[in-house]
């Protein structure tokens, strides 16, 4: 388990890893990055890095939809005008690792990716929608982008596969 408590705008980050503890350092810097751009800011933020087993017992369980996926988000609390000041954002390692080769893109990348979808998610983000699903995804790749990483959703090289994310 990581913990990190980032002063500045007070996000209080776990990062818990069943699977992927390699991982941790990388997504711990570059999360707390990431929430020094999204707005409104969290106060805390939990992310699970999780096995193919777990996170297809939570899909089944809050989604009605059986077998892995690659992220869920929980909001866990709210302010008074109903934003999210705290929530849990789980990542499956393995899908990530399945995905990442095909995508042109490393597996932490991937992992990283995911992390930001969910706190978009929390922030507000909805990708149910075609424009929402394309605000959502440029956002990602524009904080990637500026974290240094470069965009991983619709990498640059634009020969990359065109992907399709399930709705969540």
């Amino acid at each position: 388990m990581s913990k990190r408590i980032d002063e500045r705008n007070a996000l209080d980050l776990t990062i818990t890893a069943a699977t992927g503890r390699e991982f941790v350092p990388f997504l711990t810097k570059h999360v707390t990055a990431a929430h020094q751009i999204l707005s409104p800011k969290l106060a805390e933020l939990s992310l699970a890095l999780v096995g193919d087993q777990r996170m297809s017992r939570l899909h089944q369980q809050f989604m009605g939809i059986p077998g892995p996926t690659d992220v869920l988000t929980f909001p866990l609390d709210t302010d008074a005008r109903g934003r999210a000041t705290a929530g849990e954002v789980v990542v499956c390692v393995p899908e990530a690792r399945r995905r990442a080769p095909s995508h042109a893109v490393s597996t932490r990348h991937e992992l990283l990716l995911y992390a930001i979808h969910g706190l978009l998610h929390l922030c507000g983000f909805d990708d149910r929608t075609a424009r929402g699903f394309r605000d959502m995804h440029r956002t990602e790749d524009e904080i990637l982008t500026q974290l240094g990483v470069g965009p991983v959703f619709a990498p640059a090289t634009g020969n990359a596969p065109t992907r399709k994310r399930a709705r969540r």
